[in-house]
């Protein structure tokens, strides 16, 4: 029979765990299911996978940013950071989201790269570039974005991919290290949120003075309608207190899109955008029709190229020319 009177003596109380408690310790771990052995940690506080891309199964989210508006840096060749950053690349800006994901144990990165990459083409994204080594990735410390610098070097991979869909573009950068882990990037283009920045009527009137024309940003419409949006007041009711205090000033209101769509009905939309922002600063403003002319210039007047959605954006605006 075993008494407990000994328990204050450290020697008996070891000997006693460890002769009587032992096997029942074993045989209780081995009646429990893997899943309690081998508890995964629970991912970063507030984090969660993207809704067009899962996790490796294993993988723990351990870094986790959404920026709605921001630039990336999207890799289309190998990393070059005395000439660079890459031998060739895309400036993409829009909804930005990036997840680091703990390295899975025992799987190569071979494994984890195959995986993601058929399961991005079987979702109907077009590979754009890979890499599988220093020798083809390049070695050294990037941006990406400009708020966090990562290392490119080791036993790496990485994969660029582009959807293309109704509802707007998405690209993924995929890299992947067996030592820091697995970086995912999601991109999806969109234009900067307007009517944070106020568009001043002295301002315009300075550009003009100088340039004889300015490009306006904050008067928009919903993609292929010419329907002033409310959220173009506040740049409105500058550029009527710019003709306001400038009685002499007569103006060309000047549509231009991107190149997206035929030339026709770019061209009409164009015209009808701009004969929109006529209509509301003479009918809503109360300026003289005789000081303000429409012109529909569609994409032959671009200030960037239409071959990205950067590029794109900057091109759908409406200027104001000095006539």
């Amino acid at each position: 029979m075993l008494f407990f009177r000994f328990a204050g003596d450290g020697f008996w109380w070891y000997l006693f765990i460890t002769m009587c408690l032992r096997p029942f310790v074993c045989c209780l771990l081995l009646l429990l299911p893997p899943a309690a052995l081998l508890a995964q940690r629970p991912d970063i506080a507030g984090s969660k996978d993207h809704p067009l891309i899962s996790r490796y199964p294993g993988m723990v989210i351990t870094n986790y940013t959404v920026n709605d508006f921001n630039e990336f840096v999207f890799p289309l060749g190998k990393l070059n950071p005395t000439a660079g950053p890459f031998a060739k690349s895309l400036k993409v800006e829009g909804k930005v989201t990036r997840i680091y994901y703990e390295y899975p144990a025992g799987r190569s990165t071979l494994e984890v790269f195959r995986n993601y990459e058929a399961a991005l083409k079987q979702s109907g994204f077009v590979v754009l570039f890979t890499c599988d080594s220093e020798a083809t990735c390049g070695f050294g410390d990037i941006h990406l974005v400009q708020e966090r610098s990562e290392r490119w070097d080791g036993q790496q991979r990485h994969l660029s991919a582009k959807l293309s869909r109704s509802s707007g573009d998405v690209y993924v950068s995929i890299h992947i290290n067996n030592q820091y882990g697995v970086q995912l990037d999601v991109i999806e283009p969109k234009p900067m949120e307007g009517g944070l920045v106020a568009v001043d009527a002295a301002a315009l009137r300075k550009e003009i003075s100088v340039n004889g024309h300015i490009a306006v940003y904050g008067v928009y419409f919903d993609s292929g309608k010419a329907d002033v949006k409310p959220e173009s007041d506040a740049a409105l009711a500058e550029i009527a207190k710019l003709l306001q205090q400038n009685a002499d000033l007569k103006l060309y209101v000047v549509g231009h899109t991107d190149a997206v769509g035929n030339m026709k009905s770019n061209m009409d939309l164009s015209q009808r955008r701009a004969e929109a922002t006529v209509k509301v600063l003479t009918g809503q403003y109360g300026i003289a029709a005789s000081r303000l002319q429409a012109w529909g210039d569609g994409p032959t007047s671009p200030v960037a190229t239409n071959k990205t959605e950067e590029g794109r954006a900057k091109n759908r605006r409406v200027e104001l020319v000095e006539q």
